[in-house]
């Protein structure tokens, strides 16, 4: 991780930031000054959100890492509180979505890989995270999916579920004194996990990732998104 922007800069991290509306978000917190601390697993795609987001007048910082690899983000979030003293915005988009399939018939190793990314990682970065968000008195996000009782969906339903119940938690519980947690519910949008479970869909008809990360930002930074 390095970069050479002063640390009075609005920071915001965003795990899960290489694709969807991760990278959407990524680039319109940009947009607005801010500098990204980008985490994904895949070095490529956040290559190509870094070039995006300096073509734009942007900067980033730019961490390949696995958000289920506990030792990796002890020393991100190490490395962020040195460097920063914090972070102003948390967006936590990284999500595993195993393949379609009846509950009788999930694949074990696809619903490990569910529980490990959607609800461990989710309650471990909480833990970390929390302090960096109130150093700066930050915010964070993490988004609802209304697909969570939805027949075949539930490895990804049953995940996901879970790792809203401890966002909303952990909500509550720091409702007067912060950080302030934020759940919202996008659009559906053309995502590549939504092709995948939605395949022939007209994704013409689906909201930009864009036009999503500008209305959630819009909410949140304006102060209108309530508990």
């Amino acid at each position: 991780m390095t970069d050479t922007n002063p640390a009075s800069e609005k920071i915001a991290l965003i795990t899960g930031a290489s694709r969807g509306l991760g990278a959407a978000l990524a680039e319109a917190l940009a947009a607005r000054g801010w500098h990204i601390l980008a985490v994904a697993r895949t070095t490529g795609a956040l290559e190509e959100l870094d070039d995006r987001i300096r073509a734009a007048g942007g900067s980033a910082t730019l961490a390949p890492m696995d958000v289920t690899n506990p030792e990796a983000m002890i020393q991100m979030v190490k490395a962020v509180m040195t460097r920063w003293g914090g972070v102003d915005f948390w967006a936590h988009t990284a999500i595993h979505a195993a393949p379609l399939s009846p509950a009788a018939h999930i694949d074990p190793g696809d619903f490990q890989k569910s529980v490990d990314l959607n609800v461990s990682a989710t309650q471990g970065l909480i833990a970390l995270i929390e302090p960096l968000l109130r150093g700066r008195q930050g915010q964070a996000l993490f988004l609802d999916d209304p697909h969570v009782a939805t027949r075949f969906f539930g490895s990804y339903g049953a995940t996901k579920a879970a790792q809203i119940a401890l966002a909303r938690s952990w909500q509550a519980e720091n409702e007067k004194l912060g950080p302030r947690i934020h759940v919202e519910t996008p659009a559906p949008m053309p995502t590549a996990i939504r092709a995948r479970f939605f395949p022939g869909e007209d994704r013409d008809a689906l909201t930009p990732c864009r036009t999503e990360a500008m209305r959630i930002l819009d909410r949140i930074l304006d102060g209108q998104s309530r508990h």
